[in-house]
């Protein structure tokens, strides 16, 4: 029996997949605070293509956490049968300040 590897090639849509990310928020207040993030699995849209929806808090840093809510761009496709999303969004207001995150997520397999 074969098995599939993450590395083959998929043509479409992967149903009830996800994405994860690391990365870093914006400068404010003069610190920066890591953001570990996996999302929820697809979202279908009307156009036929799917977002991610993300919640979650920054890692404490400078004695305060930030949460945010939000969702990514629809699938960007990478080749080789993967696709990502980019994201754009700020956290919450905390400590007196928010700070941006913007990126793209892990490749995840499908070319949708």
């Amino acid at each position: 029996m074969r098995q599939d590897s993450k590395d083959d090639f998929v043509q479409g849509f992967v149903a009830n997949h996800n994405h994860g990310s690391v990365d870093y928020t914006g400068v404010s207040s003069g610190h920066v605070h890591q953001c570990l993030d996996v999302t929820s699995p697809p979202i279908m849209t009307q156009d036929g293509g799917h977002v991610h929806f993300t919640e979650g808090y920054v890692l404490f840093e400078n004695g305060h956490t930030h949460h945010y809510r939000a969702y990514s761009s629809p699938a960007i496709p990478v080749g080789n049968g993967m696709h990502v999303h980019y994201y754009d969004f700020y956290t919450s207001e905390d400590n007196g300040h928010s700070h941006h995150i913007k990126g793209v997520d892990q490749p995840a397999p499908g070319s949708k």
